[in-house]
C-alpha cells in the first residue's frame, strides 16, 4: 500500500517546512518538495495535510500494560490498558514494565500483553524486573532476558529512595547496571536501567556514586518521576547538566498538583533554562500507575490512574503556555526517547524509518490522526483501530 501526504508542515523533529511523504507499506520512502501521482499507477492513498503539521509517532517509555498500583490493597490495583487509548494519545511505541507488585503481576503476562499490542498494530517492547532486587526475570538472569527475549531492551523499574523499594545496597544497582550494559552491548540493544525515584531523603546519591565510581556511563540509566517534588527535581537539574538523563512524569492532575509537585510542561522549561542539554531530557506517563487525587483545598480524595494522554498533553502545553519552541519540546517524547532506547527507525521522519506518524491540527496542536507502520489508526479525530475486546 502506498500512502501519500501531500502539502503538509513536517517536524522530523526539526522543522523542515511544508512537504510532501510518501510511504509504502511500513516505511517512509521518502520526502519531497514536489510529488505527481502518474495515471495508473498503484492505488495510492492520499492525505490533505492543508493546515497540519506532522511529527513522528510518540514513544511512551513507561505504562504499566497489565496494571499497576495496589499499595492500597488488592481492590487498589489498576486495569490493563487498551491499544485505543495509545492510538487515541497519538503513541505508536511503547515500553511496558511493572511496579510495586511483582507477585500477582510478572514478565509473563507482562510480555504476553506485549505481544498482544504488537499484533494489534503497534510497537512495544519491556523493561524485565520491577520495583525489587533481585531482579526478578524470565529466564535465569538479567543478561539472559535482554539476550535472549528479542521485546526486552532494559531493566526496570528499579526503586531507589523509596519506602515501596527493596532497599538495595549500592553494591547491588551496581551490578544490576554492569549486567545489563554488558547484555546490551552484546545483543544491541540499550540495556539500560530504568529507576523509580521515590521521595526518600538518599534522592540521586546511589546514581551520584555509581557515576563517580564505576566505569559505567550516565548513557545506562534513566531515573524517572524526577518531577515528584521540588527537592528531587533541584537534584534532577544538577544530574542533568553532569550529562545524566531526567525523565519527568507527565501523568498528574494539573489543576490540582500535590504542592511539591512540578508539572512535567514546566520543568521541561525550569530544565532548558538552567542549561540541561534537551537530548537528555524525556517524558513517560507513568500509563495505568495509580495516583493520588486532591480537591481544590489539596485534600486528598482517593486513587485515579496515570493517564497516557497526559505524554503529548504536557508537550503541548509547554509550547503554548511556556514558550518551548515546538522542534524542541516534541524531542522528549520522539527522537530522545528513541536514542536513549536504540529504537533505530523510531522517533524520526526520514527516508527509511518506521511511518509512525501524528497529525496535529496547526491552530491548536490537537492530535487529529494516527500512523503506525504505515496504517491509519485514527483519522479526523475517529479511532479505526482498536483492542480485541474494546
Amino acid at each position: 500500500m502506498v500512502t501519500v501526504i501531500k502539502n503538509i508542515e513536517i517536524y522530523s523533529p526539526e522543522y523542515l517546512g511544508k512537504k510532501n511523504i510518501v510511504i509504502v507499506s511500513d516505511k517512509i520512502e521518502g520526502i519531497y518538495d514536489d510529488i505527481d501521482i502518474p495515471k495508473n499507477f498503484v492505488p495510492v492513498r492520499e492525505i490533505d495535510g492543508t493546515d497540519k503539521i506532522i511529527m513522528p509517532g510518540f514513544i511512551d517509555a513507561h505504562v504499566h500494560l497489565i496494571g499497576g498500583g495496589g499499595e492500597g490493597g488488592f481492590k487498589t490495583r489498576t486495569p490493563e490498558i487498551g491499544i485505543s487509548e495509545f492510538i487515541k494519545s497519538g503513541i505508536t511505541t511503547v515500553v511496558g514494565c511493572l511496579g510495586t507488585d511483582g507477585v500477582c503481576r510478572d514478565m509473563k503476562a507482562l510480555l504476553a500483553k506485549a505481544y498482544a499490542l504488537e499484533e494489534e498494530g503497534m510497537s512495544s517492547y519491556l523493561y524485565t524486573g520491577s520495583y525489587e532486587i533481585p531482579v526478578k526475570t524470565i529466564t535465569n538472569s538479567i543478561k539472559e532476558d535482554i539476550m535472549l527475549i528479542p521485546k526486552i531492551i532494559g531493566v526496570g523499574e528499579v526503586a531507589l529512595s523509596d519506602h515501596r523499594s527493596s532497599q538495595p545496597k549500592f553494591d547491588d544497582i551496581s551490578r544490576v547496571a554492569a549486567e545489563a550494559r554488558v547484555a546490551g552491548l552484546l545483543s544491541g540493544k540499550a540495556g539500560i536501567v530504568h529507576v523509580h525515584l521515590g521521595d526518600g531523603k538518599r534522592k540521586f546519591e546511589y546514581l551520584n556514586k555509581l557515576l563517580e565510581t564505576t566505569e559505567i556511563p550516565s548513557t545506562q540509566i534513566v531515573p524517572t518521576h524526577c518531577n515528584r517534588s521540588f527537592n528531587l527535581f533541584n537534584d534532577a537539574i544538577e544530574y542533568g547538566k553532569g550529562g545524566g538523563f531526567v525523565d519527568l512524569t507527565t501523568s498528574s492532575d494539573p489543576d490540582y498538583l500535590d504542592e511539591n509537585e512540578v508539572r512535567a510542561s514546566n520543568g521541561l522549561k525550569i530544565l532548558l533554562d538552567n542549561g540541561v542539554n534537551i537530548e537528555k531530557i524525556t517524558f513517560s506517563s507513568d500509563g495505568q500507575g495509580s495516583l493520588p487525587r486532591f480537591n481544590k483545598n489539596r485534600e486528598f480524595i482517593g486513587l485515579g490512574i496515570g493517564s497516557v494522554s497526559s505524554l503529548y498533553r504536557e508537550v503541548r502545553d509547554s509550547v503554548l503556555n511556556h514558550g518551548v519552541n515546538l522542534e524542541v519540546a516534541i524531542r522528549t517524547i520522539t527522537c530522545n526517547v528513541a536514542d536513549c532506547l536504540k529504537l533505530n527507525d523510531k522517533g524520526r521522519i526520514a527516508n527509511g524509518k518506521c511511518a509512525d506518524l501524528v497529525i496535529v491540527n496547526k491552530e491548536d496542536l490537537l492530535i487529529e490522526s494516527v500512523i503506525c507502520k504505515g496504517i491509519e489508526c485514527m483519522r479526523e479525530n475517529k479511532v479505526l483501530v482498536k483492542g480485541t475486546f474494546e
